[in-house]
């Protein structure tokens, strides 16, 4: 999961997938404005076939927290 989220984030995001981590922050450390991150979680839902809650993903502020909430739903 961890690794299709680090794809994802990097079609809407110019950074290396070699540099995001776990710890990786949308915000602070991606440059994710809050379209992008929305836009983003649209794709991951076609892209896992998972229904994911906007306010739920936005809770999770790092890329490891995001890929284990879309792990938890998809289970």
């Amino acid at each position: 999961m961890f690794e299709k989220l680090k794809e994802l984030i990097c079609n809407y995001v110019e950074v290396n997938p070699e540099e995001i981590t776990e710890n990786s922050k949308f915000s602070e450390d991606l440059g994710f404005n809050s379209y992008d991150f929305v836009s983003m979680l649209g794709d991951a839902e076609e892209e896992f076939d998972i229904e994911i809650d906007q306010d739920e993903a936005s809770a999770r502020k790092t890329v490891g927290a995001l890929a284990s909430y879309f792990e938890e739903i998809s289970a």
